[in-house]
């Protein structure tokens, strides 16, 4: 008896123990990632560039008032009028994530059959070429008359843009596995799908984060086309853009650039911080200071 409840307080303490070094290996892992955002190396350079990149603009704006606001301008358009761009700024957002998320996810299956077959690649990659160099503007009227005046074109438009970029990134990192890894798993008799969800997924990470880095800032540019483009409700910052620009109303217009500039830096940093918590074990994982 006396043994059984040595053993089970032994267990319970073991748990305890695994218990506080896992929560002591998350705190560190939370304070290391602290520590990098605000070091200087991390913040003070970007910095320097937009503050020479604002006073360069401040400098030409105040001799050619009637071509770009100035800097104080854009600023105060935003604080007078948040509402608005924070409305429009969530449509694009939306639209972006959805048609981003849509075309990638759309790219990389196709890369999976294009690597297992090549009989697809053959077939299907001219027709993704085709789609790729057809200006967007020659099938968004026909994308509305399909799928009516809503979001659907919207997505699909979005999707279309970032289709191509992904697709050659995902079929590229799929094949770039170790050849010998390779060997391997096919002297184990390894299946197709093992090889692939075993060798050639985890070797292609690098590539697809590398997609992912051109592909979700891609996706703000291919919303604001969506909707300059596919005519439908009038909401988003491409539509904003549009409307000031109708009414000469450049404060508005570069306001809504600023936003959509700092919308795609927000999600460029969303996808590198990804990269380094999956894969900051590999060399493209960007590097702490």
């Amino acid at each position: 008896m006396h043994e059984e409840t040595a053993t089970e307080t032994s267990a319970l303490v073991d748990a305890t123990d695994q218990s506080s070094e896992e929560h002591r290996l998350v705190e560190e892992d939370v304070s290391r990632g602290l520590h990098y955002w605000i070091h200087p190396r991390v913040w003070l350079p970007p910095l320097v560039a937009f503050g020479l990149l604002a006073l360069g603009w401040q400098l030409y704006a105040v001799h050619n008032r009637f071509i770009i606001p100035t800097v104080p301008q854009i600023l105060t358009q935003l604080v007078d009028h948040p509402g608005l761009f924070w409305r429009n700024l969530l449509v694009t957002l939306q639209e972006a994530v959805v048609g981003a998320s849509i075309g990638m996810l759309a790219a990389f299956v196709l890369a999976m059959g294009m690597c297992q077959v090549r009989l697809v690649e053959r077939a299907l990659m001219p027709l993704a070429v085709m789609i790729n160099v057809t200006p967007i503007i020659a099938i968004a009227p026909v994308l509305v008359l399909a799928f009516g005046f809503g979001m659907t074109p919207k997505y699909i438009v979005t999707a279309v843009i970032v289709f191509f970029p992904f697709l050659i990134n995902s079929l590229t990192g799929l094949r770039s596995s170790d050849p010998q890894a390779h060997d391997v798993f096919t002297t184990l008799h390894a299946s197709k799908w093992e090889i692939l969800l075993r060798l050639r997924l985890p070797s292609s990470l690098p590539f697809l984060f590398a997609a992912a880095r051109i592909c979700v800032p891609l996706s703000v540019v291919g919303a604001v086309v969506a909707e300059y483009v596919a005519p439908g409700k009038a909401s988003g910052l491409g539509s904003l853009i549009e409307t000031a620009m109708s009414l000469s109303d450049l404060k508005t217009v570069y306001a809504s650039v600023l936003v959509l500039a700092l919308l795609g830096i927000g999600l460029s940093a969303v996808v590198v911080v990804l990269q380094r918590r999956l894969l900051g074990w590999h060399q493209t994982a960007p590097r702490r200071p």
